[in-house]
């Protein structure tokens, strides 16, 4: 998608502090982080919601949730915990319409989230 600000972060585009690619998946530092540890983990295909993921795609979605673990584990917050979001549509907090997890960490983290 030609608009989408992910999709040019996948491109090349607009600039991102990367910190772990591979074939299917980027993961990258949110620009205004909810946590000392906030990274986001996309598809590098746009895909717009969860609504809209096929069988296929369950490998890339498995893969999104290791790579935030092993972000997690490299910087060191996995063993204290941590918290991966994935938000749909407007009324589940939604802002950016390709998929995408949030992982989140580094201090504790309360219920309900919001």
């Amino acid at each position: 998608m030609e608009d989408c600000i992910f999709c040019k972060i996948v491109a090349g585009e607009i600039p991102a502090t990367i910190v772990r690619e591979t074939d299917d998946v980027i993961a990258f530092e949110d620009l205004h982080p909810q946590a000392p540890h906030h990274v986001l983990v996309i598809p590098r295909r746009h895909i717009a919601t969860l609504n809209d993921l096929t069988a296929e795609d369950a490998v890339t979605v498995g893969n999104m949730a290791r790579v935030a673990a092993e972000v997690a584990a490299e910087r060191g917050f996995a063993e204290a915990g941590y918290r991966t979001v994935m938000n749909c549509n407007q009324q589940g907090g939604q802002t950016v319409y390709h998929i995408h997890m949030h992982l989140l960490g580094g201090r504790p983290l309360g219920w309900p989230p919001g």
